[in-house]
């Protein structure tokens, strides 16, 4: 029962963006058309773990939602005149259940004229990332109405209340009322698609690392992210930034089946056994990347593909090309401000230069932002150990696994700081 329950919310959480972009591209509210596709999707929660997964669960989402839609619009008097316009417009049976055996996402009897399809979805993620919100409410509500993270997911990902993510949210919806659904035209697709992608990093990133509870990986946000890149590049195929960013999240989620141990627990990635490694995505990442080099100036994506290609090419930790990482990450760090970057950066440092000139990059990180992440201090203490430097290092991952919200991620730097014990300075 467990296991059937949770195809159904993977197949939920697949279709859900789909049946909105159907719904808003029919009918153009937004903020009620993903009112109503909540309530099929509860709905579907609700029977069919009894009654059976539909032959058509999109269609079934559709028509559901669809139902749900109009009854709002009905009973709404200042959108009567649209509604009005739309039924002159709709077959009279357009809401009727269809027959058995007739496709309710096709032209029939669900009235949404053609089949949703992916463009839906890539369209929905243009709409979400309209030039009138900011960038943190185009992430928020591309999170929220494409990704499937709830409002409280997203909230820890930008360490602000819930209740303050949820009037963004809001606040993005209403901005994007009545806006035509259609996908950008040449003059501002530039500044949508650059939203987009961060929104797929995101998203991946959540997936790939999840920010809090007791699972390190959340295989359905990687793969969702995954998907809806490959969509965007199937748009875009000459896209470097696009091919960029599949080929680091490829790349990326190839090494997955050797980052946790049979209990969940962390390993790192030098310690990882590359034997488990997806070598099939590696080649298809290895090339997506060398294709994204090709199409034009190397931007952020391409260059963090290359270097998770690098990485991913190391038969062993010892043969990993660490100057050749170091020259990317310098180039990288000169074009963004991501602090990822910077840290990864001082990794390198240390990699190519020794502990200890790494440990003066992450401090002069630290007095750069004026705080501590959990982050920066991992990435200490685990330079500090090398450096023989033990109790600081047990004190750096300490206070690391005290500041993260992942439960894998405490275990693994407590565990850190346990094996040091005893061992002196």
């Amino acid at each position: 029962m467990g296991r059937a329950t949770d195809d159904i919310e993977d197949l939920l959480r697949r279709h859900a963006p789909q049946v909105l972009g159907a719904l808003v591209r029919r009918y153009g509210h937004f903020d009620p058309a993903e009112d109503s596709v909540q309530e099929a999707l509860i709905a579907a929660a609700g029977q069919w773990p009894g009654d059976g997964i539909p032959d058509n669960p999109r269609g079934w989402l559709i028509r559901v939602a669809s139902r749900r839609l109009t009854d709002r619009l009905r009973s709404d008097e200042a959108r009567r005149r649209r509604e009005e316009t739309a039924a002159a417009l709709t077959p009279a049976d357009a809401f009727v259940a269809p027959p058995p055996g007739e496709d309710p996402a096709g032209a029939g009897p669900a009235g949404l004229g053609r089949a949703p399809s992916e463009d839906d979805t890539l369209t929905l993620l243009f709409l979400c990332c309209h030039p009138a919100l900011s960038p943190a409410a185009q992430i928020a509500l591309t999170l929220r109405a494409v990704g499937g993270l709830t409002t409280a997911e997203i909230a820890r990902a930008h360490l602000v209340p819930e209740a303050t993510m949820a009037q963004r949210i809001s606040r993005a919806k209403r901005t994007v009322r009545g806006t035509q659904f259609r996908q950008p035209d040449a003059r501002d697709r530039d500044q949508r698609l650059a939203a987009v992608l961060q929104v797929l990093y995101l998203i991946f990133n959540e997936g790939y690392t999840a920010t809090a509870g007791p699972d390190l990986h959340r295989t359905d946000l990687a793969r969702e992210a995954i998907r809806l890149t490959r969509a965007v590049r199937r748009l875009l195929p000459h896209e470097g930034r696009v091919t960029g960013l599949l080929a680091l999240m490829v790349l990326t989620e190839a090494r997955t089946p050797a980052r946790t141990g049979p209990d969940g627990e962390l390993i790192p990635l030098d310690e990882q056994d590359r034997a488990r490694w997806d070598r099939t995505a590696i080649a298809e990442g290895i090339a997506l990347a060398e294709e994204a080099l090709a199409q034009g100036p190397a931007g952020d994506y391409q260059l963090q593909a290359a270097i998770a290609a690098l990485h991913d090419e190391a038969e062993r930790a010892e043969d990993t090309d660490w100057p050749q990482i170091l020259a990317l990450y310098d180039v990288l760090v000169q074009r963004t401000p991501d602090p990822a970057a910077a840290l990864g950066r001082a990794v390198a440092v240390a990699m190519v230069h020794g502990p200890r000139a790494g440990l003066a990059e992450v401090d002069a990180l630290a007095k750069a932002s004026g705080q501590r992440t959990h982050r920066l201090d991992a990435v200490r203490g685990h330079l500090l150990e090398r450096a023989g430097e033990h109790d600081a290092a047990r004190t750096a991952y300490r206070a690391a696994a005290d500041a993260t919200l992942s439960e894998p991620e405490a275990h693994y730097l407590r565990r850190r700081a346990d094996r040091l014990n005893g061992s002196g300075t």
